[in-house]
């Protein structure tokens, strides 16, 4: 039945023995013995497509609640509170699960040793079933109405910019129409034509547009552009705090800053949640907040 669901909800046999770390013949063997034992037909294959019978989709429905039931069972048996094993699967944003999140990480597999972690850094969106994840640590706004979204932590951001590029300048940036006139650096998930910053004391909200001599994806690339002078930048705090100290990056009008961006951690809807998850969970809510440049959530 576990072959069944990862055939279905992977797309192919193929990409059910990748998965499962199988072989695909093993994986066929497998959908015949089920389909023999059950007396049906439950996969309609053709060399390009896979479509389920009818009594193939209520087999799957049923397989999916017996697999719940019986993690239920085995968590329930060993005790609420039992070493979580197992894998863990988790998707992560790729600066912020290669510096960040490798603290946490470790103390999570330091803590419960029978346990291990598959750690994929990917920043688009996450594909629960394709992807074959059980959870995802997500940076900006959740909008998947289809996950649970719980709130750890949120990301300051901050205007930088190098003192070189600063020095090109007639005069120093001393207020917002200074700031506007520089050349700019866009991250493309969370601004790209237009900048909205805050003050800190007043409240005062401003808004003027930009056009980007770099944009990209990468907030490692957006930081070594802004070192090469290329552009000022919004950027999270913690990725450029060794930068300002050593001086290589100035903090430009510090007391205006962009909304912080909220961090999730994200996960399906489910009957039941393994334990290796809610202990994940647990130490990312507790540990997330206390991360260098991080703050605690200010729920609106």
């Amino acid at each position: 039945m576990q072959t069944l669901t990862r055939i279905i909800e992977s797309g192919s046999l193929s990409a059910a023995a990748q998965q499962m770390g199988t072989t695909q013949a093993t994986i066929s063997r497998r959908l015949q013995a089920l389909e023999q034992l059950l007396n049906t037909k439950l996969l309609l294959r053709t060399t390009h497509a896979m479509k389920l019978t009818d009594d193939g989709e209520r087999c799957y429905q049923h397989a999916r609640s017996l697999i719940a039931a019986w993690e239920a069972l085995e968590d329930d048996l060993k005790g609420a509170d039992a070493e979580p094993t197992g894998v863990l699967r988790v998707r992560a944003p790729h600066a912020f699960g290669q510096e960040q999140l490798i603290a946490p990480l470790t103390q999570f597999l330091n803590q419960y040793g029978q346990l291990s972690v598959e750690w994929m850094l990917n920043d688009k969106s996450p594909d629960f079933i394709a992807d074959n994840i059980d959870c995802a640590i997500h940076v900006g706004p959740a909008t998947d109405p289809a996950t649970v979204a719980t709130r750890l932590a949120e990301v300051p951001r901050i205007i930088v910019a190098s003192p070189a590029l600063l020095a090109k300048t007639q005069h120093a940036v001393k207020d917002i129409d200074a700031l506007a006139a520089l050349p700019w650096i866009a991250i493309r998930q969370f601004y790209h034509y237009d900048v909205t910053l805050s003050h800190s004391e007043t409240g005062q909200s401003v808004h003027f547009p930009i056009v980007p001599r770099l944009t990209s994806d990468s907030l490692y690339a957006a930081r070594q552009a802004a070192l090469s002078s290329i552009g000022a930048v919004i950027i999270s705090a913690w990725l450029v705090e060794d930068d300002i100290r050593a001086g290589r990056l100035i903090h430009v009008l510090p007391q205006w800053q962009a909304s912080p961006l909220p961090v999730f951690l994200l996960y399906p809807y489910a009957n039941y949640y393994p334990a290796r998850l809610r202990k994940f969970l647990s130490l990312m809510r507790d540990a997330m907040p206390g991360l260098v440049g991080m703050r605690k959530p200010e729920f609106r």
